[in-house]
């Protein structure tokens, strides 16, 4: 993606809109983490539940410090796994993150990923975006756009911008700990095999 356009689609995001984009696993649907209206929205493209928080990406690990209470554990996880498909869930110590994506126990799940779009994306706008699979929810995973485009066509609510990379090479999600107290407790495991510390 030149500089060009993705002045363009850094623009877009921080007006709002809701984009589909490739990761290191599969295409992912996101938005601007800060914007209510714009996550709203993505429960309603994918019909998801509202007790269940959207991730967000951010751009380093110092940005994750910023909206995750650190620990020993969290630190070992973070040198050892970021950036890459490992997502963290921790203790929210606050920001102006959207409802949806901070739980009803103040947790919130972070990540920051290795690949280069999401990479620039994260550093150009300067707060964290949403990434959540571009599916419905409790579908499978989408690695092909023409598919995104197909399951999305028929849906009163829609993505506004769908970034087509190609077929990406199939891939497990990310794994999922959650780290609260030092403790690490694997809720999904994917991409990575996380060794327990």
């Amino acid at each position: 993606m030149t500089e060009c356009n993705l002045a363009a689609l850094i623009f877009e995001i921080l007006n709002g809109k809701v984009l589909v984009f490739p990761t290191e696993t599969s295409y992912g649907l996101g938005c601007d983490a800060t914007n209510q209206e714009s996550v709203d929205k993505i429960f309603k493209i994918k019909g998801r539940v509202e007790d269940k928080p959207l991730l967000v990406v951010v751009d380093s690990i110092e940005t994750a410090k910023k909206y995750l209470r650190w620990n020993e554990t969290l630190e070992k996880l973070a040198q050892k796994y970021w950036p890459g498909p490992l997502t963290i869930v921790g203790e929210y110590v606050g920001g102006n993150l959207a409802k949806g994506v901070v739980g009803k126990d103040n947790t919130i799940a972070v990540r920051v990923s290795s690949f280069p779009l999401i990479k620039s994306i994260t550093q150009k706008i300067q707060r964290p975006l949403v990434a959540t699979s571009a599916n419905l929810a409790g579908e499978p995973s989408l690695f092909d756009p023409k598919e995104i485009v197909k399951v999305f066509e028929n849906q009163s609510q829609q993505p506004d911008i769908i970034l087509n990379y190609g077929i990406l090479p199939k891939s497990e999600p990310t794994t999922l700990v959650n780290v609260i107290n030092n403790e690490v407790e694997i809720l999904r495991r994917g991409s990575i095999v996380v060794d327990i510390i």
